[in-house]
């Protein structure tokens, strides 16, 4: 039985391909860090080929084993046995579900990617979250208004969609985790000690999707590790990447754009109840403005094997496992 599960979040940017050899340095940094269950956005399946039983084909040979099923746009591999795979919705965000068996833990496991438009995060930057050019009049600070673009996006009917199958998946004895890229930040990074950080220009926002895993229960892990979001801001967008130029990494190239758009969620079950510990996989460097910068917060990061596949920073959270429960599962039956 584990002592641990690891859960990564991982935008591999159209499949490693923007960068050379992406591919492989997908594969390279799995085999490193060796994950327990990987979710992937943006999964595209070029030239026919399939990414999950490739990239499972590809970590067989790096002598890793892991599970999957073919999938589009998201997609999920494990190191324990996949029983069953769902996948739901389309070009304005995509969801894979899987159920996983750890060892007599049952798993529901969501890998999700969200609506890329109305990023209203980059309003109060004064650009548009669509279009992503500047703004004519400046910023948009009116959170009435920026909570408005965001509801023009999908992102909030597919989460109240997922929020809902999940809680029956809780309901019936699963741990779930719900994780990926959701193209928008977490109200807890955006509260009144952020108001004059990373050009928030004194915006205080619930964004509400964080906020609805929040009421329902489900758990931020990095947050839970790291509260304060100033010394340890866990930037995921956008990732420094020494293989290709700035201007393909940054939207905004005037602002400081960094925010935390993937995330790992979880609800404290019967036996997977605590985040141990979380980190960020990326160079250890950040863009501003569009410039290359050192990296100034706390978070702890896992330097890539041999090169970065993506413009995002993954997330890597370690769970423990509770055993005395699996005891007195075994001992029930």
């Amino acid at each position: 039985m584990p002592e641990t599960v690891s859960v990564m979040s991982f935008n591999i940017w159209q499949e490693g391909t923007r960068v050379e050899n992406g591919f492989e340095y997908i594969a390279d940094n799995i085999a490193k860090i060796q994950p327990d269950i990987v979710a992937f956005a943006e999964v595209r399946n070029y030239n026919d080929t399939k990414f999950i039983p490739h990239i499972i084909e590809v970590l067989q040979q790096r002598g890793q084993a892991y599970y999957g099923y073919e999938s589009t746009s998201t997609g999920i591999i494990s190191r324990y046995p996949v029983k069953d795979q769902e996948c739901m919705f389309g070009d304005d965000g995509s969801v894979t579900l899987v159920l996983i068996d750890i060892v007599g833990i049952p798993v529901a496991f969501y890998a999700l990617h969200l609506d890329w438009k109305h990023c209203s995060s980059y309003l109060p930057r004064a650009y548009d979250g669509t279009t992503y050019k500047e703004l004519p009049d400046g910023p948009v600070t009116d959170v009435q208004k920026l909570l408005e673009d965001s509801h023009a996006s999908y992102r909030d009917e597919i989460v109240e969609l997922i929020i809902k199958g999940a809680n029956r998946k809780r309901d019936d004895g699963y741990e779930v985790f719900i994780c990926g890229d959701f193209n928008e930040p977490s109200h807890l990074d955006w509260q009144d000690n952020t108001k004059d950080l990373y050009e928030h220009n004194g915006v205080v926002i619930n964004w509400e999707n964080s906020k609805a895993f929040e009421k329902e229960g489900y758990l931020d892990s990095y947050r839970e590790i790291y509260p304060n979001p100033v010394t340890h801001p866990g930037f995921t967008f956008p990732s420094d990447n020494p293989a290709v130029e700035v201007k393909e990494l940054a939207w905004g190239p005037k602002a400081d754009e960094r925010d935390r758009i993937d995330f790992i969620y979880y609800s404290p079950g019967k036996y997977i109840r605590k985040a141990q510990s979380a980190y960020l996989v990326a160079p250890h460097s950040d863009i501003v403005r569009g410039e290359r910068t050192a990296y100034t917060g706390q978070d702890p990061f896992i330097e890539p094997a041999n090169g970065w596949p993506t413009d995002h920073r993954a997330v890597l959270t370690i769970f423990e496992v509770e055993k005395t429960e699996i005891e007195k599962s075994k001992h029930r039956k």
